[in-house]
């Protein structure tokens, strides 16, 4: 066998073009691919070696990212995104991209909630046909993503979409779901469709309300966000057990006071149907997240918890959520000492963005540094500028005259 000092000397020497990469830029213990271009004899045997140019190339190492959030009124914060769609429905990717996607955020379970009603690309009449078996199994997504989920150590809550071309009734997602088929087979009464979810014990959520786009299911443009007629008597059939406040990169802001008024649950998802990337880029601390304060890091725990309504949105720099929970939270994430009779130290031990201001005087906290707010003498409050606990009502949280 010719050594490969051997190899190289008697290339160079007969003029042969090698193509490789030096192990100088590559920085690595790699073998070379060379090729005889001159070899007179075309099937005489060539030593050839591969080079590794990672490094060259400097291809980014990316970690998950880390959000700190600490125990809250003694559960758990769990970080969730409950509106996701994939190929097998109008997304973009495949379902075991998405479980990569929410690991690489951060986060601890989501939803893949594929629309029932609008399936273009992987279905039985969809751009790239399945056989009728798959493509008339609408619980197909969540089976795909289900082992890669159990891999990650990511909870995978089974879902869809419920999907309506008018308003009302619009959309509305499906949590906890044990069979889409059934909800599925009854496409065209969507009255009946929430009845069998809801009998299969779903966790109902109203979908983007203030969605503008009436061709699609969303409301007219320009028209105020209503709690219409048919929603009201939805809810009062106990279809109806969450809705969004944020979705994608819109913002309701009345749907805080409906929830308060009504006792459902808050959700920040993200709707997504491109890549992550596309739509957020890398780690975007901007990205809605729902948070669910649960007992345990189990899905039956975060059954229990949406249930019980202990839900905080999060998104584009800003919470939203329910006393005792946004309350509670701030008090887990926040420690205050009051260490003159004007200055209070302020520190934030969580990865939440929080603007606090006191006798006007604004400051943002950051994670695990210490903080010092001059307060006047009368001051009792402090407001979480960036927490809303009510519409346009920022969070108040009370101050010790010590």
């Amino acid at each position: 066998m010719t050594s490969r000092r051997e190899f190289l000397k008697k290339t160079a020497a007969a003029g042969a073009a090698i193509a490789l990469t030096p192990g100088s830029i590559t920085g690595r213990n790699t073998r070379i691919h060379a090729r005889l271009s001159n070899d007179p004899v075309s099937n005489k045997p060539v030593d050839t070696f591969t080079v590794n140019a990672r490094s060259a190339m400097n291809i980014p190492s990316i970690r998950p990212r880390e959000i700190t959030i600490p125990d809250t009124a003694g559960f758990k914060v769990l970080k969730g995104d409950f509106h996701i769609h994939t190929l097998f429905s109008d997304g973009q990717v495949m379902p075991a991209d998405r479980v990569n996607e929410a690991v690489q955020n951060g986060l601890d379970v989501i939803s893949i909630t594929d629309h029932i009603e609008v399936r273009p690309f992987f279905s039985t009449v969809g751009r790239w046909k399945i056989n009728d078996e798959q493509g008339l199994n609408h619980n197909l997504s969540y089976e795909i993503a289900k082992p890669e989920a159990e891999r990650n150590n990511l909870l995978l809550v089974p879902g869809t979409e419920i999907t309506k071309s008018h308003m009302p009734p619009g959309h509305f997602n499906v949590l906890f779901t044990q069979d889409v088929n059934p909800i599925s087979a009854a496409v065209d009464d969507w009255k009946k469709m929430l009845q069998i979810a809801v009998d299969q014990g779903g966790f109902v959520i109203w979908d983007h309300p203030g969605w503008q786009a009436p061709q699609y299911g969303g409301i007219e443009q320009g028209s105020p966000l209503r709690f219409t007629k048919e929603h009201e008597e939805t809810y009062k059939k106990g279809w109806i057990h969450g809705i969004e406040i944020f979705n994608g990169t819109e913002y309701y802001p009345v749907v805080l006071d409906w929830c308060n008024e009504r006792d459902l649950a808050l959700f920040a998802n993200s709707d997504i149907h491109p890549s992550e990337l596309s739509q957020y880029g890398i780690h975007n601390p901007a990205r809605p997240i729902t948070l669910v304060l649960a007992k345990d890091r189990t899905l039956e725990s975060i059954r229990e918890a949406l249930f019980a309504k202990r839900t905080i949105a999060w998104a584009a720099h800003m919470l939203w959520g329910r006393d005792p929970w946004l309350p509670e939270l701030f008090n887990a994430s926040v420690e205050m000492k009051s260490i003159s009779p004007g200055t209070l130290e302020l520190t934030n031990k969580s990865s939440l963005p929080i603007t606090v201001s006191s006798g006007g005087v604004a400051i943002n906290l950051h994670q695990n540094q210490k903080q010092q707010l001059y307060r006047a003498e009368r001051c009792k409050k402090l407001t979480v500028l960036n927490w809303m606990i009510g519409m346009d009502k920022p969070l108040e949280v009370p101050l010790s005259m010590g």
